[in-house]
């Protein structure tokens, strides 16, 4: 009796026989080529990002000073704030605590703002006005009328930002139908001090300084409390 034949050995096909040693080195040099590429790039994209970290905090600082105070004006200007017969946000004459008087864009705010903090329990009816003093920045002078000696008295005083280096004011002409800055509130003929119809900020941090714009919002006929 004959013994059994081997089986036929079949040719396997290049698929069937897997990746060779020297495939699969190949596969790891380029994968890891690509890692090391795609780490660069993430460093390089995390130092540009932390190079300008402070120019971005600048940039959002001066954008959230100026919606608060943008928020505050539009609060004094419209229903329950302003009154019929009245300006609600105009130039008026403060005496600081420094002792020296100033005439400082006053408005008054109902219930106050955020920014109060009220030695005692908190007082409606807030008088507010708003002054940059050099080297210091820009503050919130605030009293209620409910105080004793509201008329006596200088204003309470907090910092809005330390980063505001001047606040200037626009007034419109309309005769000549152009726009004047000026440094100071302005008087009119009969010496009336005069509200402008937009406030300029400029902040400075460092050596980069940016300048932003504030429209006055004017109160609606008819809409003020009585």
């Amino acid at each position: 009796m004959k013994p059994p034949r081997p089986p036929e050995s079949r040719s396997l096909s290049p698929r069937a026989r897997g990746f060779t040693l020297l495939e699969l080195l190949l596969s790891l040099a380029l994968v890891a080529m690509m890692l090391v590429g795609l780490n660069t790039f993430v460093f390089s994209m995390s130092e540009l990002w932390g190079r300008n970290t402070e120019l971005r905090l600048f940039e959002q600082h001066t954008r959230a000073v100026t919606r608060f105070i943008e928020e505050q004006l539009r609060t004094a200007a419209f229903p329950p704030s302003a009154r019929a017969g009245a300006t609600p946000i105009a130039p008026q004459e403060v005496r600081p605590e420094t002792g020296s008087t100033d005439n400082l864009l006053t408005f008054e705010l109902p219930e106050g703002c955020r920014l109060i903090t009220w030695p005692d329990r908190p007082l409606p009816e807030v008088v507010c006005s708003l002054q940059v003093r050099d080297r210091e920045g820009l503050f919130l002078l605030w009293h209620s009328r409910l105080e004793k000696k509201f008329s006596d008295d200088p204003p309470h005083e907090t910092l809005i930002t330390p980063l505001v280096t001047g606040l200037t004011y626009d007034y419109y002409d309309p005769n000549f139908k152009s726009w004047k800055n000026e440094t100071k509130l302005q008087k009119d003929s009969t010496g009336q001090l005069q509200p402008p119809q937009r406030l300029r900020l400029q902040f400075t941090y460092g050596k980069q300084t940016r300048e932003t714009v504030i429209t006055l919002p004017l109160a609606l006929e008819g809409l003020p409390n009585p």
